[in-house]
């Protein structure tokens, strides 16, 4: 899931904000990609366990999970 570079930055943007969800409606303008773009990349994160969904009204909000971190932080680990 983290292989695209787009979906790595948006990832890396959803888990630097830890303390708050990220609203689906500011992402497009951050990342330079229409909105059909971004949904789809945000799709991928939440299939591969990464970052939980949440809809407030009409919008998106995602956060990172713990789970998700973890297995990065591991993975990232045995690289090294």
């Amino acid at each position: 899931a983290l292989s695209d570079p787009v979906r790595l930055r948006i990832f890396h943007h959803i888990a630097a904000s830890c303390c708050s969800s990220v609203c689906a409606c500011h992402l497009p303008e951050v990342f330079g990609v229409t909105q059909p773009t971004l949904s789809h990349h945000l799709k991928k994160l939440v299939e591969a366990g990464l970052v939980n969904r949440e809809m407030r009204g009409r919008w998106a909000h995602f956060t990172p999970r713990p789970e998700g971190l973890a297995a990065l932080t591991t993975l990232l680990g045995e690289l090294s």
